[in-house]
């Protein structure tokens, strides 16, 4: 019998990019490959990268460079670039980077299988970046294998019609396409078979969800939810990365009536100045965002919130990082991203002068501060009470697992085996720098 290939897949960035590489692997063990955590031992290694940071091709052919030892011990190791890197770069990463045999983007990693095979039989070089009409998600294999973890991702929607100024997005992973509601609901129903118990939604602007509804009508975010909401099995529903301008009616009412949707909510507003929300194109204020959660607080009181801030951009003065800050006071976020800004290249902020990185590193190291003190306030606030958490894998110590709270903390707490993948009831017993002490009730 012919041992199985080996695949090896970095991923880089985003929870995309986690269920594209899943999506991968499945599509390539159709064709005998069978999935490695060691690169040293693999026959197809293949790179699914991120675009949204400063210098992310750079680290790209940091990367490819480290591989090349491995590639010399084996010269059949074949080895591929994915993702929004290679969308941008396509050729030029083969041409800087020779050893690279496939560059594949975004939309088009459902031909893997049949680039693999051709690099298999001598070709090299193969780069597919284009934006095809055909829907990748038809040609992708049904799910099989029992899932690893009981939480899983799904990815609804892609591309961003958005085009804010720092963004690369909208280039990488193109116009905003919905999938079919019948199509998601046979792969949460598939994904809940498999022993998933919670499903995290996601798109570049996963709200601004329009899918094909069976009934004929162009279903909405929380038509789909509602839809989920009636699976047997599944226990909880997220969604990420949402756009305060698609947060619709309906979308607030679902957070205050649907039990399975969770009371965390990540909703990045990337500045608290109208003037730097207005250049960066967000089509939204502050004024308006801040009603947005208030709604969001009537109808969930206990929402848990997160967000994301771009400090420094082009233009921004100390008087608009202010408002930032004053922003950040008034909501109170549970958890917060935030970055100094870096020019994105073939974006429109990109042909603008920087801030000086003193300065922006200086606000920067401001903000997180203040956001390490909300979120330090938050798990404090959650000693003494009680939460659902969803136990994912054994902790560090004996007889521990870990998991998520309905609030998408990590808790640790003493529990049997019997529990891993299933929801218990626990009291907070103390707030840890980034997880929280509990005990089973």
């Amino acid at each position: 019998m012919t041992a199985p290939k080996k695949l090896h897949v970095k991923t880089y960035g985003c929870q995309m990019n986690v269920y594209d590489s899943e999506r991968m692997t499945e599509a390539l063990a159709g064709t005998g490959y069978e999935a490695t955590d060691r690169p040293e031992e693999a026959d197809l290694i293949l790179l699914n990268t991120c675009h949204i940071r400063e210098k992310a091709a750079e680290k790209v052919y940091s990367d490819l460079g480290r591989l090349r030892p491995l590639r010399e011990a084996n010269p059949d190791l074949k080895i591929g670039v994915a993702g929004c890197v290679a969308q941008a770069e396509g050729a030029e990463i083969v041409a800087r980077q020779p050893l690279v045999d496939l560059v594949v983007g975004p939309q088009t990693y459902h031909r893997l299988p049949d680039m693999v095979a051709r690099i298999e039989r001598g070709e090299a070089g193969l780069v597919d970046t284009e934006m095809p009409e055909e829907d990748k998600f038809d040609h992708l294999p049904t799910l099989r294998t029992p899932a690893a973890k009981p939480a899983a991702f799904l990815t609804v929607q892609e591309g961003c019609d958005k085009f804010c100024a720092f963004c690369v997005v909208p280039y990488t992973r193109g116009a905003e396409v919905s999938r079919p509601v019948a199509r998601l609901l046979g792969e949460a129903r598939a994904l809940v078979d498999r022993g998933v118990r919670e499903i995290t939604l996601l798109g570049q602007n996963v709200n601004g969800y329009h899918g094909d509804g069976p009934d004929g009508r162009t279903w909405s975010l929380a038509d789909l939810i509602w839809a989920l909401d009636d699976i047997a099995g599944l226990e909880r529903i997220r969604f990420t990365t949402s756009h305060p301008n698609d947060m619709t009616d309906d979308l607030i009412a679902a957070h205050g009536e649907c039990a399975k949707l969770m009371p965390y909510l990540h909703l990045p507003v990337q500045s608290g100045s109208d003037r730097i929300l207005k250049a960066m194109n967000r089509k939204h204020t502050a004024a308006s965002y801040l009603d947005i959660i208030a709604r969001l607080r009537a109808a969930r009181p206990d929402l848990a919130l997160s967000g994301d801030f771009i400090v420094g951009f082009p233009g921004e003065t100390e008087a608009d990082f202010e408002d930032t800050m004053a922003l950040v006071r008034q909501v109170g976020y549970a958890a917060a991203y935030s970055f100094r800004y870096s020019a994105r290249p073939g974006t429109p902020a990109a042909e603008k002068p920087d801030v000086p990185v003193e300065a922006a590193t200086e606000r920067l190291h401001r903000l997180q501060a203040l956001i390490t003190e909300q979120q330090q306030a938050a798990q404090r606030a959650m000693v003494g009470r009680e939460t659902n958490v969803l136990f994912e894998k054994p902790g560090r110590l004996p007889g521990q697992l870990v998991g998520k709270s309905d609030y998408l903390q990590a808790v640790h707490a003493e529990a049997p085996e019997t529990l891993l993948g299933r929801v218990a009831r626990v009291r907070v017993t103390e707030s840890k720098t980034n997880s929280l002490a509990a005990t089973l009730i």
